[in-house]
C-alpha cells in the first residue's frame, strides 16, 4: 500500500497540527508528537483521533 507524495504533504495530526510519517509495514501514518499512529483503510487515511493507535515505547524513537 502506498500513499500519494502530494497528500502526505499536505496532512498533519490532528491533535498537533505537527507532521506525519508514512509507516508503509504497518499501512499508518505516525505521529511522534502526538504518539499516535493513523490507520489507513482501504488507501484512505482516517485522520481521527479516536481511531488512532497509541505508540509504544519502542515505537516513539
Amino acid at each position: 500500500m502506498d500513499i500519494d507524495p502530494k497528500l502526505l504533504e499536505i496532512l498533519v495530526c490532528p491533535a498537533t497540527k505537527g507532521p506525519l510519517i508514512f509507516d508503509r509495514a504497518k499501512g499508518e501514518l505516525i505521529s511522534k508528537k502526538a504518539g499516535l499512529a493513523y490507520p489507513i483503510r482501504d488507501g484512505i487515511p482516517i485522520m481521527l483521533v479516536d481511531e488512532a493507535r497509541t505508540l509504544d515505547e519502542s515505537e516513539m524513537r
